[in-house]
């Protein structure tokens, strides 16, 4: 009978780290769009996207359009590799640009 109880509570223990290990690679995972690729941008909610962009550039001035920007580099094609944060980064460019032109 110890016997059985001995080996149940090393296979309830090694189970339970296992649960650890892959909730923690999982949290890991779904972490900020800032840093993702434009991949997990295009699967993105329309709300973390705004979130990303308000992060990003650290102003409300054009979330929409920087949204609609980022959107419009996503649907090209090999695009997916591409940082968020850069793609932020050319259309904030492109804006401050035509602004001031």
């Amino acid at each position: 009978m110890n016997f059985i109880k001995k080996y149940l509570k090393i296979f309830i223990g090694a189970a339970v780290l296992v649960l650890a290990v892959g909730v923690f690679f999982f949290a890991q995972q779904s972490g900020d769009l800032e840093g993702a690729s434009l991949k997990k941008w295009r699967n993105a909610d329309l709300a973390r996207r705004s979130a990303a962009v308000q992060i990003l550039v650290a102003s409300d001035e054009y979330t929409e359009l920087l949204v609609q920007c980022v959107d419009k580099i996503a649907s090209l094609p090999d695009s997916g590799e591409m940082a968020v944060k850069d793609a932020v980064s050319l259309c904030y460019t492109g804006i401050q640009l035509k602004e001031n032109n």
